[in-house]
């Protein structure tokens, strides 16, 4: 059954059906979970970036009140090797050895009666350490390089003799310093063992993932591990692995036979679960004298931990965004002692983006054409990779439609052309191409007859808008009103589904909701085909619409009978479906899909001051069809704020023993209400026929563009071309 789109689905505003929760303090998140015989955990992390352990003494902390384990890698069994996730090998987990690797290593877990008596502790236990010099800096020549470490470099005609022929060439070098995802929610794990079933309540953006994990490393089977979480204190990718202190919170549990929870300090948040990693970007365009692209090298070097993997590619996003013949990209990774990096949103496109972005912007200034003109005039109609097209685009729009918003046409394009009072004022701009997936997602519908249909996978709300974007789609395709829809995910138990990361959660549960809800109807049509009472016996799919709570012929309304008549006829206090989405087509090649968007940035600078102040941002995107404006809004909002943290503030300092100089919020500084301009989101495009609701990938488009956009305009204001992030105090004063 095809189900007929309505109105919820063309982008009705609805309010969160969690925010009440919320606003409340009654959301549950995993910090707020207490269970009878609850004892608390505390880490002891390593001061020093590389070495060994020579000794660890814990008799003092033993012996302090309320302390009933410490446990280090002298005292635990050794563990199952995890399995590898679809995004590369987890990280390496704590007590395999007496090596130390990095700042912040976890070297013993305290467990206590209360917080305050495993912190305590904690401090009580003695550890002396073999210090070796660590190797640090992304240019260190001792650090071991990784080539092509993804597999991901691409190559697309003769990039380097397309540079030799060309009449105009750019070569130019970016950097940006690594930072830190830091959600407002505490990451936290609770672990309680039945015998041999395993209950986690975890800060996570993948519970599926955690499940086969934590299994896997106990030796349990994947059904005896449940893991929980039906809120998100925040993430941007900082839940989508399975980090060491989550292991060992689950072995403390196990050990001690009681449930054990940890809750990290924000300090460890600096060290524990990853951070956006520093990155050195060299780009080259080839360009004739009239703006058409001839070639496009793009090289990027990203650090990570030196045991570790981390899937962040930085330049394959270049080879889609233009139209060019000749293109290579390469990326390498650089193994130091630091806690491992991992994913925070947009992973490696936003860097990618920033290179080839603030390239274009120069080259476009070196050859006196506009930029939004340069981007046109390199516009890709068709994927530039494959040569097929796009299963949808809409970036011409965006950049027609953004330009008349901001007023682009009636900048003054000379450079330091315009002021208010002491501020230099400046224009920049951005285009934005964003590969989105979708991965296999299952769900199940029932609809019950007192009137409510629960529907259920174990998906993760990550504060996106999952909740109710599943409400609206689940309501419309039923023909129920969305108030008497129920959801339930952030379970491990439910019909497994992704990760909530990648742009690719919303499109994946919708698309399985709503096979799901096509099969469901389906059900309801079987049920009633030999029903001589039932006016819709014998119906096909493709006769029949739902519509407020019953079921009826398309060209016939009045013929149709209500969902709670067929059950109470038949019996049945409910019926269930199941349903799968699968993105992959045997034997049909997939048009390649991309979500699109264009920046529009206007900065005033303080010369005398270093100050930089950003005044507004009109965004314009494709990202088909959107199924909640005011989400989708929210969504947009949040991550440009992300980016202008990214652009002029956000900075994880290591210190030269590899220590995290700044792991407060009172020193790494984010963006506050005061430095959030006028934001102006609009959203276009035609469904994408790719997918069956016509969605494509929203969560992280939002970040992606804005740094560039806004460098380009702090050049436009200054004539001071700025290539490293963050642009700070230091980089606007006078030389």
């Amino acid at each position: 059954m095809t189900a007929v789109v309505g109105n919820y689905l063309l982008g009705d505003p609805v309010d969160r059906v969690e925010g009440p929760l919320k606003v409340t303090g009654t959301a549950p998140y995993p910090s707020d979970v207490a269970l009878p015989g609850l004892v608390h955990a505390a880490l002891v992390q390593s001061p020093i970036g590389a070495g060994t352990i020579s000794r660890i003494d814990t008799g003092p902390a033993e012996a302090a009140p309320g302390v009933v384990a410490v446990l280090t890698y002298q005292n635990t069994p050794e563990l199952a090797a995890p399995p590898p996730s679809p995004f590369g090998s987890p990280p390496r987990y704590p007590f395999t050895d007496n090596r130390i690797l990095h700042y912040g290593q976890h070297v013993a877990i305290v467990v206590a009666g209360t917080p305050e008596q495993a912190a305590t502790a904690a401090r009580l236990v003695e550890v002396d350490y073999a210090e070796t010099p660590p190797v640090l800096g992304i240019d260190n020549p001792r650090a071991p390089v990784l080539e092509n470490p993804y597999g991901t470099d691409t190559e697309r005609g003769d990039a380097a003799a397309g540079l030799a022929a060309a009449e105009v060439v750019l070569d130019a070098t970016f950097a940006i310093a690594p930072e830190t995802n830091n959600p407002l929610g505490l990451f936290t794990t609770v672990a309680c063992w039945e015998a041999d079933r395993l209950v986690v309540h975890e800060t996570t953006q993948w519970p599926m993932l955690v499940r086969s994990t934590l299994a896997a490393v106990f030796g349990v089977p994947e059904g005896n591990v449940r893991v929980l979480v039906p809120h998100i204190g925040g993430g941007f990718g900082a839940g989508l692995r399975v980090p060491p202190h989550t292991v060992l919170t689950v072995l403390a549990a196990r050990t001690l036979d009681r449930p054990v929870k940890l809750v990290l300090t924000r300090p460890q948040m600096f060290t524990s679960i990853g951070h956006r990693p520093e990155t050195v970007q060299r780009v080259r365009l080839g360009a004739t004298r009239d703006g058409r692209l001839v070639a496009i090298d793009h090289e990027g070097t990203s650090t990570i931990g030196i045991e570790e993997t981390n899937l962040e590619p930085l330049s394959r996003g270049t080879a889609l965004a233009y139209a060019c013949p000749n293109v290579a990209t390469r990326d390498r990774q650089v193994r130091l002692n630091i806690p491992n990096p991992g994913w925070m949103r947009a992973p490696g496109t936003v860097q990618g983006h920033f290179a080839l972005e603030s390239a274009l912007d120069e080259l476009a200034y070196e050859l006196g054409i506009d930029p939004l003109e340069l981007r046109l005039r390199n516009y890709a109609e068709v994927h530039p990779q494959s040569g097929l097209p796009w299963s949808s685009k809409a970036l011409r729009d965006c950049y027609r439609v953004g330009a008349e918003r901001f007023g682009w046409a009636g900048r003054n394009p000379g450079i330091r052309s315009t002021r208010d009072g002491n501020w230099l004022v400046g224009y920049g701009m951005a285009g934005v191409t964003f590969e989105w997936y979708q991965s296999p997602c299952r769900a199940s519908i029932s609809i019950r007859r007192d009137g409510t249909a629960q529907v259920r996978s174990a998906a993760t709300d990550l504060g996106t808008g999952t909740y109710t974007i599943a409400t609206q789609l689940a309501a419309e395709l039923l023909g129920l009103d969305r108030g008497r829809v129920r959801v339930a995910i952030g379970d491990s138990d439910l019909p497994p589904a992704p990760q909530s990361g990648g742009s690719g959660l919303a499109v994946a549960l919708s698309a399985a909701i709503h096979a799901t809800a096509g099969n469901l109807l389906r059900a309801f049509l079987t049920l009633v085909a030999g029903d001589d009472r039932s006016p819709l016996r014998g119906r096909e799919p493709d006769e029949v619409r739902a519509t407020d709570g019953r079921l009826h012929l398309v060209h016939d309304p009045s013929v149709g009978e209500t969902y709670l008549d067929i059950l109470a006829r038949h019996g049945r206090d409910e019926l269930t479906a199941d349903g799968e989405a699968t993105p992959q087509v045997d034997g049909v090649p997939m048009a390649p899909s991309g979500s699109f968007a264009a920046r529009f940035v206007e900065v005033r600078v303080d010369e005398e001051l270093g100050l930089l102040r950003v005044r507004r941002i009109v965004t314009v995107v494709d990202a088909g069809r959107v199924l909640n404006r005011k989400t989708a809004r929210s969504q947009i909002i949040g991550a440009t704020v992300m980016g202008l943290g990214m652009a002029m503030l956000e900075r994880t300092v290591f210190d030269p023993a590899g220590r995290v100089a700044n792991a407060t919020f009172g020193e790494y500084l984010i963006p506050v209400h005061a430095d959030v301009p006028e934001l102006d989101v609009v959203f276009l495009g035609a469904p994408d026929g790719l997918h069956p609701v016509g969605m494509k990938g929203l969560g992280e488009i939002g970040i992606v563009g804005v740094a560039p956009a806004i460098a380009n305009a702090v050049f436009h204001a200054t004539g001071r071309r700025i290539r490293s992030l963050p642009i700070t105090i230091e980089r606007l004063l006078p030389h």
